[in-house]
């Protein structure tokens, strides 16, 4: 009896412990709910901004469906500037900037990996003072100019072609890999080039997924770099194009009024968040393809060793 009663004792505080864990879980889904409806609200309201009218835009301070759909923020963006050509050329810099930026850090990643490669040290120094200190934008727009650099899009990728920051993760990555794998090709008498394209890139899809996604976010956001370096209209990428939208908003001429259906013309905030969704709209629609290797990628080069 006694036996039986402490039996019931335990599988009565067991009941109460696995509640009390339901009770902490629902707490924890609840909390990361909020957060997440705290990230995604925001572009809702961008998006739903995006084609409000101006009477909406200014009587309600947030809403996520308009009450009143008007579409003249874009006609007003693709009117204004050749959003087409930014987008063409926003693609093409993406395009080559991160294939070549994962060339180059694959190729300097991998050796640095080994520990047996003499130097490897001093590379590796060589590569983090990089992160500490710079040559400033003044001597570079110099060094661009002299090598016939300037308006170019080698302004923009050559000096980014390997990222400290990214080649540490993928060198952490390499260095996870078997080692056992390695021999055994050297053993079948595998070269170092046939023992890395065979043996450690198909192994490496997740952080290559990641650091090509770090990558191209890079270039397609590049802002700065490109109004300082191209000077052609026709080679200016898609953020530049949604700034002489954004700085032409307030002149739009009566000329253009007829244009426009019965809401009139569109207003600043309306436009200047169509050109934040056309802006981000790419991005988004990459990122689900590879956000299943980009936690795995990033993680296991970053923590583990």
């Amino acid at each position: 009896m006694a036996q039986q009663g402490k039996i019931k004792i335990e599988t009565i505080k067991e009941k109460k412990y696995v509640n009390w864990g339901r009770i902490v879980d629902v707490i924890i889904y609840l909390i990361l709910g909020l957060i997440a409806l705290s990230t995604v609200l925001p572009f809702l309201y961008v998006l739903a901004g995006s084609f409000a009218t101006e009477k909406e835009l200014t009587e309600k301070a947030f809403f996520i469906v308009p009450s009143v759909w008007s579409t003249n923020a874009y006609k007003y963006a693709v009117r204004s500037a050749n959003i087409l050509r930014g987008l063409r050329n926003s693609v093409i810099l993406t395009i080559m900037g991160t294939s070549l930026c994962m060339v180059f850090t694959l190729l300097f990643a991998y050796p640095m990996s080994k520990t047996h490669l003499r130097g490897r040290g001093f590379l590796m120094n060589m590569v983090i003072i990089t992160m500490l200190f710079s040559g400033g934008m003044i001597p570079c727009y110099i060094v661009y100019n002299a090598y016939g650099l300037y308006d170019t899009y080698w302004a923009l990728v050559l000096p980014a072609l390997i990222s400290p920051f990214n080649m540490i993760i993928v060198k952490k990555f390499f260095q996870e890999l078997p080692s056992e794998l390695e021999e055994a090709a050297y053993m079948d008498g595998c070269t170092d080039l046939i023992t890395f394209v065979k043996i450690a890139l198909p192994l490496s899809k997740p952080v290559i997924a990641s650091i090509s996604l770090f990558y191209g976010v890079g270039f397609w956001n590049d802002y700065f770099a490109s109004m300082i370096y191209l000077k052609s209209a026709e080679k200016f990428p898609i953020q530049i194009q949604l700034r002489s939208i954004i700085l032409l908003t307030s002149q739009v001429s009566d000329a253009m009024m007829d244009y426009y259906d019965m809401n009139g013309a569109p207003p600043d905030k309306a436009v200047k968040m169509a050109c934040t969704v056309i802006a981000t709209l790419p991005i988004l629609l990459i990122y689900p393809f590879v956000q299943k290797y980009f936690t795995k990628g990033v993680m296991v080069g970053a923590v583990k060793g």
